[in-house]
């Protein structure tokens, strides 16, 4: 059994929690599976999420591997993905919480548990408007800068998200209120359950998160000059260099989004 907890959490718990005390926690829901849910819990007047999972089962082991597929065994994946992002600096929830029990790997019991970043907004809600009412173009520019500056960090470091959407940036709204300089901007990258850590990212996993991005932008009222800053910020050089060197991925981009676009929305 694995069991890691923060100084500044069994503070708040009053104590040092078992296992089974975590894995019994409960709050306000905002996800529930058959095996997994997440939501929002407080210790004496603080705030934290939890994700507690109890298994895949083994179905879901069979169709990942006849998929050929690695499955996501349980907390783990987040966990290390949340220490990983940390490392590299790129701003991310912050851990106060782990444990995993259990020697099958389909019946694994674990849990991730972080400090609450409400109040926030994502950058999917912030930008909704946009279209219609176009935000200040310094935080515009200033947030595609950071979207972009994010995503390549996390590429050229061997981390794919799986699931790189506007929603799962989160600005903290007291510092959204309070920022003085634009390209001060923070963006806290969330949801990281799925993340992919290896020593190089496969270019059609690096193509599935900008095309992800892309998609989650293409109501946004984006000019082209948008994209082009967007690209240029990814790449790390002049956009002559970058469309020169990798034009036919950068459309690849486009084509997956707009495949994205097309998918009927599920209920």
């Amino acid at each position: 059994m694995t069991l890691e907890l923060t100084n500044k959490f069994k503070e708040h718990w009053a104590g040092t929690p078992s296992f089974d005390e975590l894995m019994a926690l409960d709050g306000d829901m905002y996800r529930q599976v058959a095996r997994r849910k997440t939501f929002k819990f407080s210790l004496n007047g603080h705030e934290y999420f939890a994700k507690l999972h109890k298994g895949v089962g083994w179905s879901e082991m069979i169709k990942n591997w006849l998929l050929l597929r690695k499955p996501v065994l349980g907390a783990v994946n987040e966990y290390e993905a949340i220490k990983a992002l940390t490392k590299l600096g790129v701003k991310t929830m912050t851990l106060a919480a782990y444990g995993q029990r259990g020697s099958n790997p389909a019946e694994l019991e674990s849990f991730v548990i972080t400090e609450s970043l409400e109040p926030a907004i994502s950058l999917e809600d912030l930008s909704l408007t946009w279209d219609k009412q176009p935000p200040k173009i310094g935080l515009k520019r200033a947030l595609i800068k950071r979207v972009a500056s994010i995503s390549a960090q996390l590429h050229r470091n061997g981390i794919n998200h799986r699931d790189l959407y506007l929603c799962h940036f989160l600005l903290k709204q007291d510092e959204l209120a309070t920022l003085s300089n634009v390209d001060d901007v923070q963006l806290y990258l969330i949801d990281l359950h799925r993340v992919q850590i290896r020593a190089q990212v496969p270019r059609r996993w690096q193509l599935k998160d900008l095309a992800a991005l892309y998609f989650s932008s293409l109501e946004l009222g984006l000019s082209q000059r948008d994209l082009f800053r967007f690209i240029r910020a990814y790449g790390g050089c002049d956009l002559r260099t970058e469309l020169a060197a990798n034009k036919r991925f950068w459309l690849e981009v486009e084509r997956k989004a707009l495949i994205l676009k097309s998918k009927p929305v599920k209920d």
